[in-house]
């Protein structure tokens, strides 16, 4: 069963049993309301259907024994109402948020402790769940990141991304990856204390992580319980077109998470350079991707992250409920992508 139909709330999940039965049908007609009247029709319905109730409640322990459960990386829709947000999740059969934790994201850092139940609340509420940020940890000697790590473990938080590490050109390239070693093994005390993993994400660019590669010497010897990768296929396939899996084989025992996009490359006034696209419509080669992952058994939650435009101009100016219908059909498209090959190599 494709893992969209599993992570289904009862929310959802009454829209498929509404669509089936006329006299239900007709109530979510009538859904250009504003946000609030929208969910209180739903829950209405909801309430009319005995089985969505058991659903609901079972929501959180069916995301859990998911091998690979669907989150949607937030930085998309931060600058939305949070509520937003989750429905716009929920409706596209996505399962949780893949938070932004950082400086200028949906919870910062310093707010952590405040804001962080609030919103794993508020969630909770919709049957999402919230065991995935986005941080700017990259040292354990940040006062921050002991505070970041100790609150979303309460919260229940299992995995989140790490900040960056630098190249520095006087140290050269060797002892900087020595240095950003230290960093991490510091960090990697903090997470096995907390029972959390931390993951450092390939990129394209020029960070530490970009030919990853050098990943594999920065996390060598640390536990990938806690410690290890957050693969990302579309940067590896960016900067290593053909050459991306031998990365992916190397670093298969630490990859405890997985961004996924997709990624062509355009060129203009001479200069080519690598654009996200929607799933399916660039370069990566997702067959030998999922083949991989079920060669190795990479069992890992899945981030999907939107780079590429929700909206276009003339949608912009569309009333909200109209632009979170574009915005949830465009997420369908890339659950159901993923669905399928998840499908396709039995994953699921």
């Amino acid at each position: 069963m494709p893992c969209r139909v599993r992570i289904f709330s009862y929310f959802s999940y009454s829209l498929t049993i509404a669509g089936d039965q006329p006299g239900l049908k007709a109530k979510f007609d009538t859904m250009k309301q504003n946000r609030r009247k929208f969910i209180a029709t739903v829950a209405a319905v909801s309430a009319a259907v005995p089985i969505a109730s058991a659903f609901g409640k079972s929501i959180q322990k069916e995301l859990v024994v998911q091998k690979y459960p669907l989150r949607i990386f937030s930085k998309v829709l931060d600058d939305y109402d949070f509520g937003f947000m989750c429905d716009c999740a929920l409706l596209s059969g996505i399962g949780g948020l893949d938070l932004t934790v950082r400086k200028g994201g949906k919870c910062e850092p310093s707010e952590i402790e405040a804001k962080l139940p609030l919103l794993v609340d508020e969630a909770k509420k919709r049957g999402l769940a919230i065991d995935m940020i986005v941080t700017d940890i990259s040292s354990a000697d940040d006062p921050l990141t002991e505070r970041v790590l100790k609150t979303a473990s309460s919260q229940g938080v299992r995995w989140y991304r790490l900040g960056w590490q630098e190249y520095d050109l006087k140290a050269g390239v060797l002892p900087s990856l020595d240095k950003g070693h230290k960093n991490l093994k510091g960090v990697a005390r903090l997470n096995e204390k907390y029972r959390i993993h931390g993951g450092y994400q390939n990129h394209s660019g020029t960070k530490i992580g970009s030919p990853v590669w050098d990943i594999h010497r920065m996390i060598s010897g640390l536990n990938p319980q806690y410690i290890g990768c957050q693969y990302d296929v579309r940067h590896a396939t960016a900067e290593g077109s053909n050459s991306w899996i031998w990365g992916m084989r190397l670093l298969a025992p630490w990859i405890k998470t997985l961004a996924i996009k997709d990624v062509t490359w355009v060129t203009g006034n001479g200069k080519p350079r690598a654009v996200t696209v929607p799933m399916g419509e660039g370069m990566v080669d997702w067959d030998l991707f999922f083949r991989t992952l079920k060669d190795y058994n990479i069992v890992a939650p899945m981030t999907i992250h939107i780079e590429y435009p929700l909206l276009d101009k003339s949608q912009q100016a569309l009333p909200l409920q109209e632009k979170q219908e574009v915005i949830v059909s465009k997420l369908k498209k890339d659950v159901a992508f993923i669905n399928g090959y998840l499908s396709k190599y039995n994953l699921v």
